[in-house]
């Protein structure tokens, strides 16, 4: 084959790839996917959008998956959300700043000196979405460093989670902090946690250590936090700062991995819990750490990356699946009765999702009175859509495998075209040198 056929193999197929891939941008259905039983548990549903662009919001879903009310703010993520009443709805907002709208002190990281973030809780009021209390700090950087959860406690203070400075902490209406609690002094070693579970160690300044992700304030008194990376759920008592319960195990990955916003049934003694990077939902007896109930949706469409789930008080689980930009409800049997999947457009990457008027309930259902669903694909379909989800961080979240696969082709089909052009470059070039 010389090399002007190749050439025009090249060109046909780069032409052939370009327009099956502009057909289907314009065929492929990116409306949302509702689904909507007489089953599922009344009320709508907000949603905190974290987005795969800087592109954060707060969403509010009627249940046939109506957009009716919205807030955002620019360059932004957003975490954890909570209605407080009918007026107002308290969010975690991590905001990218300009490096010019940065103290030095953010500056001072190489790697990601262009920007810094400006940690928000903000309480907005839902008519006029104006923010009417707000408390904030700044940071070195976006990733890893923003504000995950936040709740507002019952004397009026708030409850805070701070994974760039691995700490906890509460603050009073007028911004002053009344408590303050930090890993260093509890989870390294040396200490009692670490001698007894180990753990991952603090390895600099910079470190995305402990990865805290969830506070709760507990019926005694005590907060609960969400420890991600060291694949634990601590209970500490705020009067002396003392660990005096962990459920998990740092680096035992079959109980949990990575875990996000477990949800406590007190009256029950169980926690329901996204095990994110296990890709499910599980519940845990509290006192044993046994697993009683779990969740991973029908293996044609399995959960990805699930970061919220909350047991409600009819026994459904509203469940947050991060990666496949929907939330869905499930009830005692396992089945889906309403489900909004955005198609990546409304709800990309969701945070936490909540049940406006049930929040997290002490007394629902525990899960040895339910139905789970243990359904897991082969690890070739595994891998597959582990890949498509984390392409959706590159690649319009419409495509899939052969929509990525087309551009991977015309790709090399231009790498091809250059490959054929510099061979003629190179020969026109030692042909003019032998002539010489």
């Amino acid at each position: 084959m010389n090399q002007y056929t190749r050439i025009a193999i090249a060109v046909v197929v780069i032409v052939l790839l370009t327009a099956s891939l502009s057909v289907q941008a314009i065929l492929i259905d990116r409306e949302p996917n509702v689904v909507n039983e007489d089953d599922r548990y009344p009320g709508n549903t907000l949603v905190g959008v974290h987005s795969y662009t800087d592109d954060g919001r707060v969403v509010e879903l009627t249940p046939a998956g109506d957009v009716v009310w919205e807030w955002s703010v620019s360059d932004s993520r957003v975490f954890g959300v909570e209605q407080l009443d009918d007026a107002t709805v308290l969010a975690a907002v991590a905001v990218k700043m300009p490096a010019e709208a940065c103290a030095e002190e953010y500056l001072e990281y190489e790697e990601q000196d262009d920007h810094c973030v400006q940690n928000r809780v903000v309480e907005i009021d839902k008519e006029s979405k104006e923010v009417i209390w707000e408390y904030n700090w700044y940071d070195d950087f976006i990733d890893y460093q923003e504000v995950h959860d936040v709740e507002r406690l019952d004397n009026g203070e708030t409850a805070i989670i701070d994974m760039g400075n691995d700490r906890s902490f509460t603050v009073d209406r007028d911004g002053e902090i009344t408590w303050e609690w930090y890993a260093e002094n509890h989870l390294t070693p040396g200490t009692s946690f670490y001698e007894e579970y180990g753990g991952p160690e603090l390895e600099g300044e910079h470190d995305d250590w402990t990865h805290m992700n969830d506070i709760d304030h507990l019926e005694n008194g005590n907060f609960q936090m969400s420890i991600r990376n060291f694949d634990s759920i601590i209970e500490v008592d705020p009067e002396t700062n003392e660990i005096v319960d962990v459920i998990g195990e740092p680096g035992n990955k079959t109980v949990l991995d990575e875990q996000h916003n477990p949800h406590r049934i007190e009256d029950e003694g169980t926690m329901v819990v996204a095990d994110s990077r296990n890709n499910r939902i599980v519940e845990l007896d509290l006192e044993s750490g046994e697993e009683i109930w779990r969740y991973t949706a029908p293996e044609n469409n399995p959960l990805q990356w699930p970061r919220d789930a909350d047991r409600l008080p009819n026994g459904n689980t509203l469940i947050t699946d991060s990666r496949n930009n929907r939330v869905l409800e499930v009830d005692s049997d396992g089945e889906i009765v309403w489900e909004f999947d955005g198609a990546g457009t409304v709800i990309p990457l969701p945070y936490e999702a909540d049940r406006i008027g049930a929040g997290e309930q002490s007394d629902v259902p525990p899960g040895d009175e339910l139905t789970g669903l243990d359904e897991e694909p082969g690890a070739i379909e595994s891998a597959v859509q582990e890949g498509e989800a984390m392409a959706q961080y590159v690649f319009p979240m419409w495509m899939r495998l052969p929509q990525i696969l087309h551009v991977v082709g015309i790709a090399l089909g231009v790498l091809w075209l250059c490959v054929e052009g510099c061979l003629i470059g190179w020969r026109r070039i030692r042909a003019a040198l032998e002539q010489g």
